[in-house]
């Protein structure tokens, strides 16, 4: 007979290695794995281990433990060194007074912050999404001047 434990166990590995979105999805998996249960049983046992709901890496929203980060769904996780070396930074565009810096996901907040905090002569300001930043120019700043001030930030921008 399977116990509580065991099913405690089993639940947790699903969640932390499978992107599952509702709780249909979770009773099947367990049921996969010779757990059959109620849903308000699964309910309970989610609410004890203080599941919650996120953002997957392709937005579907699905459930994880505390503290779970992404990452750890990846097969061969990079370590924190090696995501370090790797920069944000993709590219950089301009349009008249205004220029829009492409990022890794989750990357351009950090950089738009790094960009104000530095008072870059010629940038008025930045906005920042979650992989765009929006820069404002200063008029007649040439952009070449604005990609010099950033290589402070973004060493890798030229």
């Amino acid at each position: 007979m399977k116990t509580k434990k065991n099913r405690m166990e089993a639940l947790k590995m699903l969640i932390s290695s499978m992107e599952l979105g509702s709780q249909e999805e979770v009773l099947q998996a367990l049921e996969k794995e010779g757990f059959k249960l109620t849903q308000a049983t699964l309910s309970r046992d989610l609410k004890q281990l203080k599941v919650a709901k996120a953002a997957s890496m392709n937005g579907k929203y699905v459930y994880v433990l505390p503290n779970e980060t992404m990452y750890k769904r990846i097969s061969k996780p990079r370590s924190a060194q090696e995501m370090l070396m790797t920069p944000g930074f993709i590219s950089i565009n301009f349009s008249g007074n205004m220029g829009v810096i492409k990022t890794r996901p989750g990357y351009a907040s950090s950089i738009a912050y790094n960009i104000d905090d530095n008072d870059i002569p010629g940038i008025m300001g930045t906005i920042a999404g979650d992989d765009t930043i929006f820069i404002v120019i200063k008029e007649g700043t040439a952009y070449e001047d604005v990609i010099d001030g950033l290589g402070v930030v973004i060493p890798n921008i030229k």
